[in-house]
Protein backbone atom coordinates (compact mmCIF):
# COMPACT_ATOMS: atom_id res chain seq x y z
CA UNK A 1 0.00 0.00 0.00
CA UNK A 2 1.45 3.28 -1.07
CA UNK A 3 1.51 6.36 1.03
CA UNK A 4 -0.30 9.46 -0.10
CA UNK A 5 1.07 12.88 0.64
CA UNK A 6 -0.97 14.76 3.22
CA UNK A 7 -0.04 18.08 1.69
CA UNK A 8 -2.75 17.64 -0.92
CA UNK A 9 -5.51 17.54 1.67
CA UNK A 10 -7.27 20.67 2.94
CA UNK A 11 -6.28 21.93 6.34
CA UNK A 12 -8.15 20.72 9.39
CA UNK A 13 -11.02 22.63 10.87
CA UNK A 14 -10.18 25.34 13.34
CA UNK A 15 -10.13 23.81 16.82
CA UNK A 16 -11.97 26.83 18.22
CA UNK A 17 -15.10 25.91 16.20
CA UNK A 18 -17.52 23.27 17.44
CA UNK A 19 -17.24 20.14 15.32
CA UNK A 20 -20.16 18.09 13.98
CA UNK A 21 -21.89 15.21 15.74
CA UNK A 22 -20.55 11.71 15.14
CA UNK A 23 -22.44 8.53 15.95
CA UNK A 24 -20.63 5.40 17.15
CA UNK A 25 -22.30 1.98 17.07
CA UNK A 26 -20.70 -0.09 19.81
CA UNK A 27 -19.43 0.69 23.30
CA UNK A 28 -16.35 -1.52 23.37
CA UNK A 29 -12.74 -0.51 24.07
CA UNK A 30 -12.05 0.96 20.65
CA UNK A 31 -15.38 2.76 20.45
CA UNK A 32 -14.81 4.38 23.85
CA UNK A 33 -11.20 5.34 23.01
CA UNK A 34 -12.20 6.85 19.68
CA UNK A 35 -15.07 8.74 21.33
CA UNK A 36 -12.74 10.16 23.99
CA UNK A 37 -10.31 11.33 21.31
CA UNK A 38 -13.13 12.96 19.36
CA UNK A 39 -14.55 14.66 22.44
CA UNK A 40 -11.11 16.17 23.07
CA UNK A 41 -11.29 17.57 19.53
CA UNK A 42 -14.73 19.17 20.19
CA UNK A 43 -16.85 16.59 18.37
CA UNK A 44 -20.27 15.77 19.77
CA UNK A 45 -20.55 12.03 20.32
CA UNK A 46 -23.66 9.89 20.49
CA UNK A 47 -23.38 6.15 21.09
CA UNK A 48 -25.75 3.59 19.61
CA UNK A 49 -26.18 0.54 21.83
CA UNK A 50 -28.51 -2.46 22.01
CA UNK A 51 -28.80 -1.84 25.77
CA UNK A 52 -28.50 1.94 26.33
CA UNK A 53 -29.44 1.67 30.02
CA UNK A 54 -26.69 -0.86 30.76
CA UNK A 55 -23.86 0.96 28.96
CA UNK A 56 -21.12 2.11 31.34
CA UNK A 57 -17.53 3.35 31.38
CA UNK A 58 -18.34 5.77 28.57
CA UNK A 59 -16.48 9.10 28.39
CA UNK A 60 -18.17 12.11 29.97
CA UNK A 61 -20.15 14.20 27.50
CA UNK A 62 -21.22 11.31 25.28
CA UNK A 63 -24.91 10.47 24.88
CA UNK A 64 -26.16 6.87 24.72
CA UNK A 65 -29.26 5.96 22.71
CA UNK A 66 -30.67 3.01 20.83
CA UNK A 67 -29.23 2.25 17.38
CA UNK A 68 -32.17 3.81 15.55
CA UNK A 69 -32.26 6.97 17.68
CA UNK A 70 -28.50 7.44 17.56
CA UNK A 71 -28.39 7.03 13.76
CA UNK A 72 -30.83 9.92 13.34
CA UNK A 73 -28.47 12.26 15.20
CA UNK A 74 -25.60 12.19 12.69
CA UNK A 75 -24.72 11.65 9.03
CA UNK A 76 -21.48 9.88 9.99
CA UNK A 77 -21.80 6.57 11.80
CA UNK A 78 -18.76 4.61 12.96
CA UNK A 79 -19.43 0.87 13.11
CA UNK A 80 -17.36 -0.32 16.09
CA UNK A 81 -18.78 -3.85 16.29
CA UNK A 82 -17.52 -7.18 14.95
CA UNK A 83 -18.68 -8.51 11.60
CA UNK A 84 -20.65 -11.37 13.16
CA UNK A 85 -22.91 -8.76 14.81
CA UNK A 86 -23.68 -6.79 11.62
CA UNK A 87 -27.08 -8.42 11.13
CA UNK A 88 -28.89 -5.77 13.21
CA UNK A 89 -28.04 -3.23 10.51
CA UNK A 90 -30.57 -4.80 8.15
CA UNK A 91 -33.35 -3.41 10.32
CA UNK A 92 -31.87 0.08 10.01
CA UNK A 93 -31.65 0.13 6.21
CA UNK A 94 -34.04 3.05 5.80
CA UNK A 95 -32.51 5.04 8.65
CA UNK A 96 -28.97 4.54 7.32
CA UNK A 97 -29.82 5.36 3.72
CA UNK A 98 -27.52 8.09 2.40
CA UNK A 99 -25.40 8.14 5.56
CA UNK A 100 -21.65 7.52 5.83
CA UNK A 101 -20.81 4.23 7.52
CA UNK A 102 -17.20 4.01 8.72
CA UNK A 103 -16.17 0.37 9.06
CA UNK A 104 -13.30 -0.05 11.56
CA UNK A 105 -13.52 -3.83 12.00
CA UNK A 106 -10.75 -6.42 11.72
CA UNK A 107 -10.80 -10.20 11.49
CA UNK A 108 -9.10 -12.92 13.51
CA UNK A 109 -7.05 -14.26 10.61
CA UNK A 110 -5.98 -13.18 7.13
CA UNK A 111 -8.58 -13.71 4.37
CA UNK A 112 -11.08 -15.07 6.89
CA UNK A 113 -14.01 -14.27 4.59
CA UNK A 114 -14.38 -14.26 0.78
CA UNK A 115 -15.03 -10.50 0.77
CA UNK A 116 -13.83 -7.72 3.03
CA UNK A 117 -15.93 -6.61 5.99
CA UNK A 118 -16.51 -3.25 4.30
CA UNK A 119 -17.79 -4.89 1.11
CA UNK A 120 -20.04 -7.12 3.19
CA UNK A 121 -21.39 -4.00 4.87
CA UNK A 122 -22.27 -2.58 1.44
CA UNK A 123 -24.34 -5.69 0.75
CA UNK A 124 -26.20 -5.34 4.07
CA UNK A 125 -26.88 -1.61 3.74
CA UNK A 126 -26.84 -0.85 -0.02
CA UNK A 127 -28.12 2.70 0.41
CA UNK A 128 -25.23 3.86 2.65
CA UNK A 129 -21.78 5.18 1.70
CA UNK A 130 -19.26 2.77 3.28
CA UNK A 131 -15.75 3.95 4.11
CA UNK A 132 -13.02 1.75 5.57
CA UNK A 133 -10.86 3.54 8.18
CA UNK A 134 -9.28 3.38 11.66
CA UNK A 135 -8.74 -0.41 11.60
CA UNK A 136 -4.93 -0.05 11.50
CA UNK A 137 -4.73 1.96 14.71
CA UNK A 138 -5.36 0.50 18.16
CA UNK A 139 -7.34 1.73 21.15
CA UNK A 140 -4.07 2.02 23.06
CA UNK A 141 -2.63 4.20 20.28
CA UNK A 142 -5.60 6.57 20.52
CA UNK A 143 -5.22 6.84 24.29
CA UNK A 144 -1.43 7.19 24.38
CA UNK A 145 -1.31 10.07 21.94
CA UNK A 146 0.26 10.69 18.54
CA UNK A 147 3.81 10.90 19.87
CA UNK A 148 3.75 7.36 21.25
CA UNK A 149 1.88 5.56 18.48
CA UNK A 150 1.55 5.04 14.77
CA UNK A 151 -0.32 8.02 13.30
CA UNK A 152 -1.13 6.55 9.88
CA UNK A 153 -4.75 5.69 9.11
CA UNK A 154 -5.53 3.88 5.86
CA UNK A 155 -8.79 5.04 4.27
CA UNK A 156 -10.68 3.67 1.27
CA UNK A 157 -14.18 4.04 -0.14
CA UNK A 158 -16.15 4.25 -3.37
CA UNK A 159 -17.72 7.65 -2.66
CA UNK A 160 -15.06 10.39 -2.84
CA UNK A 161 -17.07 12.95 -0.84
CA UNK A 162 -17.78 10.48 1.95
CA UNK A 163 -14.16 9.42 2.02
CA UNK A 164 -13.03 13.06 2.16
CA UNK A 165 -15.24 13.77 5.19
CA UNK A 166 -13.77 10.78 7.03
CA UNK A 167 -10.26 11.91 6.16
CA UNK A 168 -11.07 15.36 7.56
CA UNK A 169 -12.01 13.70 10.85
CA UNK A 170 -8.77 11.72 10.82
CA UNK A 171 -6.72 14.88 10.39
CA UNK A 172 -8.67 16.71 13.08
CA UNK A 173 -7.74 13.92 15.50
CA UNK A 174 -4.05 14.61 14.77
CA UNK A 175 -3.61 11.49 12.64
CA UNK A 176 -2.40 11.06 9.05
CA UNK A 177 -4.97 9.77 6.52
CA UNK A 178 -3.60 7.70 3.66
CA UNK A 179 -6.01 7.39 0.74
CA UNK A 180 -5.92 3.82 -0.59
CA UNK A 181 -8.57 4.25 -3.28
CA UNK A 182 -11.82 2.31 -3.64
CA UNK A 183 -13.26 -0.39 -1.39
CA UNK A 184 -11.37 -2.96 -3.44
CA UNK A 185 -8.42 -2.10 -1.16
CA UNK A 186 -10.44 -2.86 1.99
CA UNK A 187 -9.38 -6.51 2.13
CA UNK A 188 -5.71 -5.57 1.96
CA UNK A 189 -6.22 -2.94 4.65
CA UNK A 190 -7.99 -5.48 6.87
CA UNK A 191 -5.17 -7.99 6.40
CA UNK A 192 -2.51 -5.40 7.25
CA UNK A 193 -2.92 -5.44 11.10
CA UNK A 194 -2.90 -9.26 11.08
CA UNK A 195 0.50 -9.56 9.47
CA UNK A 196 3.28 -10.59 11.85
CA UNK A 197 6.60 -9.35 10.48
CA UNK A 198 5.80 -10.60 6.94
CA UNK A 199 9.19 -9.59 5.51
CA UNK A 200 11.08 -11.11 8.45
CA UNK A 201 9.97 -14.73 8.06
CA UNK A 202 12.55 -15.66 5.43
CA UNK A 203 15.48 -13.90 7.25
CA UNK A 204 14.40 -15.44 10.56
CA UNK A 205 14.19 -18.99 9.24
CA UNK A 206 17.41 -18.60 7.29
CA UNK A 207 19.23 -17.25 10.36
CA UNK A 208 17.88 -20.10 12.48
CA UNK A 209 19.03 -22.70 9.93
CA UNK A 210 22.51 -21.16 9.75
CA UNK A 211 22.86 -21.04 13.53
CA UNK A 212 21.64 -24.60 14.04
CA UNK A 213 23.87 -25.99 11.28
CA UNK A 214 27.05 -24.28 12.46
CA UNK A 215 26.23 -25.03 16.10
CA UNK A 216 26.24 -28.77 15.48
CA UNK A 217 29.21 -28.43 13.15
CA UNK A 218 31.24 -26.69 15.87
CA UNK A 219 30.06 -29.15 18.51
CA UNK A 220 31.36 -32.03 16.40
CA UNK A 221 34.75 -30.35 15.83
CA UNK A 222 35.35 -28.68 19.18
CA UNK A 223 33.60 -30.93 21.72
CA UNK A 224 32.93 -34.41 20.38
CA UNK A 225 36.25 -34.79 18.50
CA UNK A 226 38.52 -33.86 21.48
CA UNK A 227 36.50 -36.15 23.77
CA UNK A 228 36.69 -39.12 21.43
CA UNK A 229 40.41 -38.71 20.71
CA UNK A 230 41.71 -37.51 24.07
CA UNK A 231 38.89 -37.77 26.62
CA UNK A 232 38.96 -33.98 27.00
CA UNK A 233 35.81 -32.33 28.33
CA UNK A 234 35.19 -29.19 26.31
CA UNK A 235 31.51 -28.71 27.08
CA UNK A 236 32.28 -25.35 28.74
CA UNK A 237 32.81 -24.00 25.22
CA UNK A 238 29.05 -24.12 24.64
CA UNK A 239 28.55 -20.88 26.56
CA UNK A 240 31.04 -18.49 24.92
CA UNK A 241 33.44 -20.08 22.45
CA UNK A 242 30.97 -21.78 20.11
CA UNK A 243 28.44 -18.90 20.04
CA UNK A 244 31.33 -16.52 19.30
CA UNK A 245 32.12 -18.63 16.26
CA UNK A 246 28.52 -18.96 15.10
CA UNK A 247 27.65 -15.25 15.32
CA UNK A 248 30.39 -13.88 13.04
CA UNK A 249 29.79 -16.72 10.57
CA UNK A 250 26.06 -15.94 10.49
CA UNK A 251 26.77 -12.21 10.13
CA UNK A 252 29.17 -12.69 7.21
CA UNK A 253 26.95 -15.24 5.46
CA UNK A 254 23.81 -13.10 5.79
CA UNK A 255 25.70 -10.03 4.58
CA UNK A 256 26.80 -11.98 1.51
CA UNK A 257 23.23 -13.17 0.97
CA UNK A 258 22.16 -9.52 0.91
CA UNK A 259 24.19 -8.96 -2.25
CA UNK A 260 23.89 -12.41 -3.83
CA UNK A 261 20.36 -11.83 -5.25
CA UNK A 262 21.55 -8.61 -6.91
CA UNK A 263 24.32 -10.33 -8.83
CA UNK A 264 21.99 -13.26 -9.56
CA UNK A 265 19.46 -10.86 -11.06
CA UNK A 266 22.21 -9.24 -13.13
CA UNK A 267 23.26 -12.64 -14.51
CA UNK A 268 19.63 -13.41 -15.30
CA UNK A 269 19.23 -10.13 -17.18
CA UNK A 270 22.41 -10.79 -19.15
CA UNK A 271 21.20 -14.29 -20.02
CA UNK A 272 17.78 -13.07 -21.12
CA UNK A 273 19.12 -9.97 -22.82
CA UNK A 274 16.26 -7.84 -21.49
CA UNK A 275 14.93 -6.29 -18.32
CA UNK A 276 11.30 -6.56 -19.45
CA UNK A 277 10.68 -9.98 -17.94
CA UNK A 278 9.78 -10.67 -14.36
CA UNK A 279 12.15 -12.41 -12.04
CA UNK A 280 11.10 -15.76 -10.54
CA UNK A 281 8.96 -15.35 -7.43
CA UNK A 282 11.68 -16.74 -5.14
CA UNK A 283 14.21 -14.20 -6.45
CA UNK A 284 11.72 -11.35 -6.27
CA UNK A 285 10.92 -12.18 -2.63
CA UNK A 286 14.63 -12.51 -1.86
CA UNK A 287 15.28 -9.04 -3.30
CA UNK A 288 12.52 -7.56 -1.17
CA UNK A 289 13.90 -9.16 2.03
CA UNK A 290 17.44 -7.81 1.69
CA UNK A 291 16.96 -5.03 4.22
CA UNK A 292 15.79 -7.51 6.85
CA UNK A 293 18.68 -9.86 6.00
CA UNK A 294 21.13 -6.98 6.43
CA UNK A 295 19.67 -5.95 9.78
CA UNK A 296 19.79 -9.57 10.99
CA UNK A 297 23.43 -9.72 9.93
CA UNK A 298 24.13 -6.50 11.84
CA UNK A 299 22.51 -8.02 14.93
CA UNK A 300 24.82 -11.04 14.76
CA UNK A 301 27.80 -8.73 14.26
CA UNK A 302 26.88 -6.85 17.44
CA UNK A 303 26.67 -10.13 19.35
CA UNK A 304 30.10 -11.12 18.01
CA UNK A 305 31.58 -7.82 19.24
CA UNK A 306 30.04 -8.21 22.70
CA UNK A 307 31.18 -11.83 23.05
CA UNK A 308 34.68 -10.87 21.92
CA UNK A 309 34.91 -8.12 24.55
CA UNK A 310 34.30 -10.59 27.39
CA UNK A 311 37.05 -13.02 26.28
CA UNK A 312 39.75 -11.53 28.59
CA UNK A 313 37.59 -12.06 31.71
CA UNK A 314 36.75 -15.71 30.95
CA UNK A 315 38.03 -18.22 33.51
CA UNK A 316 39.51 -20.46 30.84
CA UNK A 317 41.51 -17.61 29.29
CA UNK A 318 42.77 -16.35 32.65
CA UNK A 319 43.67 -19.92 33.72
CA UNK A 320 45.57 -20.53 30.47
CA UNK A 321 47.55 -17.27 30.71
CA UNK A 322 48.38 -17.86 34.38
CA UNK A 323 49.62 -21.40 33.80
CA UNK A 324 51.64 -20.40 30.75
CA UNK A 325 53.29 -17.63 32.72
CA UNK A 326 54.13 -19.99 35.60
CA UNK A 327 55.47 -22.62 33.20
CA UNK A 328 57.71 -20.13 31.43
CA UNK A 329 58.94 -18.67 34.73
CA UNK A 330 59.76 -22.14 36.06
CA UNK A 331 61.55 -23.19 32.89
CA UNK A 332 63.11 -19.74 32.48
CA UNK A 333 61.95 -19.55 28.87
CA UNK A 334 60.01 -17.04 26.84
CA UNK A 335 58.14 -16.97 23.56
CA UNK A 336 60.10 -15.13 20.88
CA UNK A 337 58.38 -12.13 19.35
CA UNK A 338 57.06 -12.85 15.83
CA UNK A 339 56.64 -9.81 13.60
CA UNK A 340 54.57 -11.76 11.08
CA UNK A 341 52.21 -12.98 13.81
CA UNK A 342 51.90 -9.44 15.15
CA UNK A 343 51.06 -8.16 11.66
CA UNK A 344 48.42 -10.86 11.19
CA UNK A 345 46.88 -10.17 14.60
CA UNK A 346 46.78 -6.39 14.17
CA UNK A 347 45.49 -6.69 10.61
CA UNK A 348 42.76 -9.07 11.76
CA UNK A 349 41.64 -6.65 14.47
CA UNK A 350 41.86 -3.56 12.22
CA UNK A 351 39.84 -5.18 9.44
CA UNK A 352 37.23 -6.25 11.96
CA UNK A 353 36.90 -2.74 13.40
CA UNK A 354 36.62 -1.11 9.97
CA UNK A 355 34.18 -3.73 8.73
CA UNK A 356 31.98 -3.35 11.82
CA UNK A 357 32.03 0.44 11.50
CA UNK A 358 30.80 0.30 7.91
CA UNK A 359 28.30 -2.40 8.93
CA UNK A 360 26.80 -0.02 11.49
CA UNK A 361 26.81 2.79 8.92
CA UNK A 362 24.78 0.62 6.53
CA UNK A 363 22.29 -0.13 9.29
CA UNK A 364 21.92 3.52 10.27
CA UNK A 365 21.35 4.73 6.71
CA UNK A 366 18.62 2.11 6.27
CA UNK A 367 16.51 3.84 8.94
CA UNK A 368 13.72 5.91 7.34
CA UNK A 369 14.55 8.96 9.48
CA UNK A 370 18.11 8.91 8.08
CA UNK A 371 17.45 7.78 4.51
CA UNK A 372 14.91 10.59 4.09
CA UNK A 373 17.71 13.11 4.74
CA UNK A 374 19.89 11.98 1.82
CA UNK A 375 19.21 11.98 -1.89
CA UNK A 376 18.94 8.74 -3.87
CA UNK A 377 22.45 8.91 -5.26
CA UNK A 378 23.93 9.27 -1.78
CA UNK A 379 21.76 6.44 -0.46
CA UNK A 380 22.78 4.20 -3.36
CA UNK A 381 26.45 5.01 -2.81
CA UNK A 382 26.30 3.99 0.85
CA UNK A 383 24.20 0.87 0.37
CA UNK A 384 25.93 -0.38 -2.79
CA UNK A 385 29.52 0.87 -2.92
CA UNK A 386 30.16 0.94 0.83
CA UNK A 387 28.12 -2.25 1.19
CA UNK A 388 30.47 -4.18 -1.04
CA UNK A 389 33.43 -2.59 0.74
CA UNK A 390 31.97 -3.84 4.02
CA UNK A 391 31.68 -7.33 2.56
CA UNK A 392 35.30 -7.18 1.38
CA UNK A 393 36.58 -6.03 4.78
CA UNK A 394 34.59 -8.65 6.69
CA UNK A 395 35.72 -11.39 4.30
CA UNK A 396 39.33 -10.28 4.64
CA UNK A 397 38.88 -10.16 8.43
CA UNK A 398 37.86 -13.82 8.36
CA UNK A 399 40.68 -14.83 6.03
CA UNK A 400 43.35 -13.11 8.12
CA UNK A 401 41.87 -14.72 11.23
CA UNK A 402 42.85 -18.09 9.77
CA UNK A 403 46.34 -16.82 9.08
CA UNK A 404 48.88 -19.58 8.55
CA UNK A 405 46.33 -22.17 9.70
CA UNK A 406 43.87 -21.27 6.98
CA UNK A 407 44.28 -24.31 4.72
CA UNK A 408 46.65 -26.32 6.90
CA UNK A 409 45.89 -30.09 6.99
CA UNK A 410 46.54 -30.02 10.74
CA UNK A 411 43.40 -27.91 11.24
CA UNK A 412 41.18 -30.69 9.87
CA UNK A 413 39.23 -32.79 12.37
CA UNK A 414 37.63 -35.89 10.92
CA UNK A 415 38.40 -34.26 7.55
CA UNK A 416 36.19 -31.31 8.54
CA UNK A 417 37.70 -27.84 7.98
CA UNK A 418 37.23 -24.99 10.42
CA UNK A 419 33.78 -23.42 10.39
CA UNK A 420 35.08 -20.05 9.18
CA UNK A 421 36.45 -21.73 6.03
CA UNK A 422 32.92 -22.86 5.10
CA UNK A 423 31.60 -19.38 5.93
CA UNK A 424 33.87 -17.89 3.25
CA UNK A 425 32.29 -19.83 0.38
CA UNK A 426 29.28 -17.56 -0.26
CA UNK A 427 31.06 -14.20 0.36
CA UNK A 428 33.95 -15.14 -1.94
CA UNK A 429 31.52 -16.34 -4.60
CA UNK A 430 29.60 -13.06 -4.47
CA UNK A 431 32.78 -10.98 -4.69
CA UNK A 432 34.16 -13.00 -7.61
CA UNK A 433 30.90 -12.71 -9.55
CA UNK A 434 30.74 -8.99 -8.81
CA UNK A 435 34.28 -8.51 -10.10
CA UNK A 436 33.35 -10.35 -13.30
CA UNK A 437 30.24 -8.20 -13.74
CA UNK A 438 32.42 -5.08 -13.35
CA UNK A 439 34.54 -6.00 -16.38
CA UNK A 440 34.05 -3.21 -18.98
CA UNK A 441 32.64 -5.47 -21.70
CA UNK A 442 30.07 -7.06 -19.35
CA UNK A 443 29.24 -3.91 -17.41
CA UNK A 444 28.57 -2.00 -20.64
CA UNK A 445 26.12 -4.64 -21.87
CA UNK A 446 24.37 -4.83 -18.49
CA UNK A 447 24.03 -1.03 -18.36
CA UNK A 448 22.47 -0.98 -21.83
CA UNK A 449 19.99 -3.67 -20.82
CA UNK A 450 18.97 -1.75 -17.72
CA UNK A 451 18.47 1.34 -19.85
CA UNK A 452 15.96 -0.49 -22.05
CA UNK A 453 18.06 -2.18 -24.74
CA UNK A 454 17.03 -5.73 -25.70
CA UNK A 455 19.04 -8.41 -27.42
CA UNK A 456 16.07 -9.20 -29.67
CA UNK A 457 13.33 -6.69 -30.23
CA UNK A 458 10.45 -9.16 -29.95
CA UNK A 459 7.92 -8.10 -27.28
CA UNK A 460 7.62 -10.25 -24.19
CA UNK A 461 4.75 -12.69 -23.92
CA UNK A 462 3.11 -10.94 -20.99
CA UNK A 463 4.28 -7.42 -21.72
CA UNK A 464 4.99 -6.81 -18.03
CA UNK A 465 7.97 -4.81 -16.88
CA UNK A 466 10.20 -5.57 -13.95
CA UNK A 467 9.51 -3.87 -10.66
CA UNK A 468 13.25 -3.77 -10.01
CA UNK A 469 15.33 -1.11 -11.68
CA UNK A 470 19.12 -1.16 -11.65
CA UNK A 471 19.08 1.19 -8.66
CA UNK A 472 16.71 -1.13 -6.84
CA UNK A 473 19.05 -4.06 -7.49
CA UNK A 474 22.14 -2.19 -6.30
CA UNK A 475 20.64 -0.77 -3.09
CA UNK A 476 19.70 -3.67 -0.81
CA UNK A 477 19.20 -1.94 2.52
Amino acid sequence: MEKTSTDAFPSTTNSSEKQETVCIFGTGDFGRSLALKMLQCDYSIVFGSRNPQKSSLLPNGAEVLSYSEAAQKSDIIIIAVHREHYEFLKELTEVLKGKILVDISNNLKINQYPESNAEYLVQLVPGAHVVKAFNTISAWALQSGALDANRQVFVCGNDSKAKQRVMDIVRTLGLIPLDQGSLMAAKEIENYPLQLFPMWKFPFYLSAILCVFFFFYCVIRDIIYPYVNGKKDGTFRLAISIPNRIFPIAALTLLALVYLPGVTAAILQLYRGTKYRRFPDWLDHWLLCRKQLGLAALGFAFLHVLYTLVIPIRYYVRWTLKNRTITQATAKTEDPFSTSTAWLNDSYIALGILGFFLFVLLGITSLPSVSNMVNWREFRFVQSKLGYLTLILCTAHTMVYGGKRFLSPSSLRWYLPSAYVIALIIPCTVLVIKCILMLPCIDKTLTRIRQGWERNSKPTSNGQHLKQSSIYLDSPL
